[in-house]
């Protein structure tokens, strides 16, 4: 399934401007034309496709276009969305993923334009810290893992608790092996790039396909002041990207 969203103009009743019916119809117009052209894409892509495909064309009226993919998404398997364009402001098109990951309760994965390789969850990197948010994204990722697949199952610690005995990692590498996945377990230092940085390097070095993690799993608050790991892949990882929270 998949929901194209038509949104609507707003207008914030602060500014005290007229705005004449030509712009709403323009507007309305440019949406339903880009729609249009999306449709014609998924069309060419899922035809010869022996999968169930659906295409659902969504007006937001006074909802916003991120209300109404959450409203779709909450009944889906699993949720893919396409990273911001690198050449163009994103910051919009962020705050609409971002939405969709607090809110819809679906595991998601944000996919970037560059990514062409022939397999997809085949080989996933695991980033865990033993929260609530990582032991969703670790069980979703192994819904996708087949037997025969790889886990490579990533701890970044601080360094007063560098090798410390952490035995939730060493449950959880033995859960996925009890599914047939090839799993490792590595436990690495957080460095001052930060843990998306570490992902991202650990997962070119395994070959990874894809990379899940706990998506949020701090206050609003500290991820403003801070930062966290999953703004840090949302701006820039090369691989698809499987946020759960």
């Amino acid at each position: 399934m998949n929901p194209s969203t038509v949104e609507a103009l707003f207008v914030y009743p602060s500014i005290a401007v007229h705005i004449p019916d030509s712009v709403y119809e323009t507007y309305s117009a440019s949406q339903t034309d880009q729609s249009a052209k999306l449709k014609e894409i998924f069309d060419h892509h899922t035809h010869a496709e022996d999968f169930v495909s659906e295409w659902r064309l969504l007006k937001s009226d006074t909802d916003t276009a991120a209300d109404r993919i959450v409203e779709s998404a909450r009944c889906a398997d699993i949720v893919v969305m396409a990273s911001g364009d690198a050449d163009a402001d994103s910051a919009a098109h962020v705050r609409l993923v971002e939405a969709v990951i607090r809110y819809a309760g679906r595991p998601l994965v944000v996919a970037p334009s560059t990514f062409d390789d022939a397999t997809l969850g085949q080989s996933i990197l695991i980033g865990w810290n033993g929260t609530r948010e990582a032991t969703r994204a670790a069980h979703d990722a192994l819904g996708l893992l087949q037997n025969g697949d790889k886990a490579h199952i990533l701890r970044v610690n601080d360094a007063k608790h560098h090798g410390d005995n952490d035995s939730t990692s060493s449950d959880l590498a033995a859960a996925f092996a009890r599914h047939g996945v090839d799993t490792t377990l590595v436990q690495k230092i957080w460095e001052k790039q930060g843990v998306g940085a570490a992902l991202n390097k650990e997962a070119f070095e395994k070959g990874a396909d894809m990379i899940a993690i706990g998506a949020f799993g701090h206050s609003r608050a500290y991820d403003f002041v801070i930062g966290a790991a999953t703004r840090d892949l949302l701006k820039d990882s090369k691989l698809p990207v499987l946020f759960s929270r």
